[in-house]
């Protein structure tokens, strides 16, 4: 659903208002995408987001996970909930801090966000504006990773944050999601890159 001409403060009070994280809500200057997510979307973000933290925990990578954290900035007049979030470059910066203000404290380092329909927001310019330094986008089919280069977002193989890890490996697990129960997949992984 998109509903356009909606105020800030009307925005807020809606995402406050919430039980939850459904739906989804994306902000961009008065236009509001609200999102309830289906089976495939959730199952892919879940795997990514599992293959983050395995990789992570296994090359001895601190992160800190945020999962869909509602990140907004009233200054900017943009606000989103990525499907997963995590710090890692800056995440010592935001460690001890229970609730975050992202007018002061940065975005998170890393976003995924799987996108299987076109939404009304150009998230990409929404996430550089927000100064997001990694973005990885699923489109349904595969994953593409985007790297933050003076104030754009642009392709890149390999992420930055989790050096090491290509965007070729975590779309050859992804395109055996279906194929074995997520125990016995996520064991394939951790031996893969190990």
């Amino acid at each position: 659903m998109v509903l356009e001409n909606v105020r800030w403060e009307t925005y807020v009070t809606l995402a406050d208002a919430r039980r939850g994280s459904v739906p989804r809500m994306t902000y961009s200057e008065g236009v509001l995408e609200m999102m309830s997510p289906k089976r495939k979307h959730e199952h892919i973000s879940s795997l990514i987001g599992r293959m983050i933290e395995t990789y992570s925990e296994i090359k001895g990578i601190e992160i800190l996970s945020m999962a869909s954290v509602t990140v907004k900035r009233s200054d900017l007049q943009k606000a989103y909930e990525a499907d997963e979030s995590y710090y890692v470059t800056n995440m010592a910066q935001v460690l001890k801090k229970e609730e975050l203000d992202f007018e002061v404290d940065p975005a998170p380092d890393l976003v995924v966000e799987v996108e299987l329909t076109s939404p009304a927001i150009d998230k990409m310019e929404l996430f550089a504006t927000m100064q997001v330094r990694e973005v990885w986008r699923h489109d349904g089919t595969a994953v593409q990773f985007y790297r933050l280069v003076n104030g754009q977002c642009e392709c890149i193989p390999e992420s930055l944050e989790l050096p090491g890890l290509d965007s070729a490996l975590i779309n050859r697990f992804l395109d055996q999601r279906l194929q074995t129960g997520e125990t016995t997949w996520i064991r394939a992984f951790r031996s893969e890159i190990q």
